[in-house]
């Protein structure tokens, strides 16, 4: 059984998309996502540099349109399991048939553009927190006033929240844990993500989703989720709450999935699943070059029990 996996935020690499522009049709689809979302998506995925998508106005919705460019070029029909990191989500959806690819990208945009203003009113941000022992390190996180934003597993937890709080952290960190500060502008889900929340409920209001064709992992406790309504209203209030993908991945386990495929720009979940389900069979697709693979893995892993 295959699941396809959705990279989010921090994921982009300077001109990850540039060899994608080759494929009939890629230039034709970016140039239309750009108008939804309000950013120039071809241009930051080819030619601008690192600083310029780390902007999370920008990043969200070029990475939504990474995934769900890449995997037209795919049969995504035999495809057992869908799920995203966070903003990856909603190219999850769009896998799935919960939204159109039309209605997630414009939501991304929407969704940078209020996370953005919302990181603008307070100076926050995130720091990765590697090994340690899990409670030693939520009990630090809490002494500091930080939340608990992603729990990744593999000993991964991402706290959030304000920079003279991370700056204790990393001045003294949990026992036989590292910490690494993230190139993001804000703690995301976290209680300081709340007008952006509301901004997201009030566009979603117009929104008719459709249910999932194929099972939709979601970021809340790596439930399947099989109504299309109640997965916008998690993706909605998902910009506010923790994301557990150490849920998800338990989730994708308990699915049967023995194959994982990453959308670009791939690599970070395709690490944890290799980390935390020893033996399944992995594939991070970056270019063109990787789309046999790809379809091989898919070949081989569709209806595997």
């Amino acid at each position: 059984m295959l699941a396809v996996l959705a990279p989010g935020q921090g994921a982009q690499k300077p001109g990850f998309l540039t060899p994608w522009l080759d494929i009939a049709g890629v230039d034709a689809r970016l140039r239309w996502w750009s108008t939804l979302s309000g950013v120039d998506l071809r241009y930051l995925g080819t030619d601008a540099d690192a600083e310029e998508i780390k902007d999370t106005a920008k990043t969200q919705p070029l990475l939504v349109a990474a995934a769900l460019l890449t995997a037209e070029q795919l049969r995504m029909d035999d495809v057992a399991v869908v799920a995203g990191h966070s903003v990856g989500e909603l190219a999850a959806a769009a896998l799935s048939g919960a939204l159109t690819t039309d209605a997630a990208v414009t939501l991304a945009g929407v969704r940078g553009r209020e996370m953005a203003a919302a990181c603008a009113a307070t100076p926050t941000g995130m720091t990765a927190v590697l090994g340690g022992v899990p409670e030693q390190v939520l009990a630090r996180l809490a002494e500091l006033g930080l939340d608990a934003a992603n729990v990744n597993g593999a000993g991964q937890i991402v706290a959030a929240g304000p920079v003279p709080a991370l700056a204790a952290l990393e001045a003294d960190p949990p026992q036989r844990a590292r910490v690494k500060r993230l190139p993001v502008a804000g703690a995301f889900h976290t209680r300081f993500m709340a007008p952006a929340e509301e901004a997201l409920c009030s566009h979603a209001a117009d929104l008719v989703p459709s249910d999932p064709r194929q099972p939709l992992l979601s970021n809340a406790d790596g439930a399947v989720v099989t109504d299309g309504a109640e997965f916008l209203r998690r993706l909605i209030a998902q910009v506010s709450r923790p994301v557990r993908w150490d849920e998800c991945m338990n989730g994708l386990a308990a699915a049967g999935v023995t194959a994982v495929l990453e959308l670009p720009p791939a690599g970070t979940l395709v690490g944890l699943v290799k980390r935390n389900m020893k033996g399944t069979a992995t594939l991070a697709l970056n270019t063109p070059e990787d789309l046999d693979a790809a379809v091989e893995l898919i070949h081989e892993h569709s209806g595997a029990d």
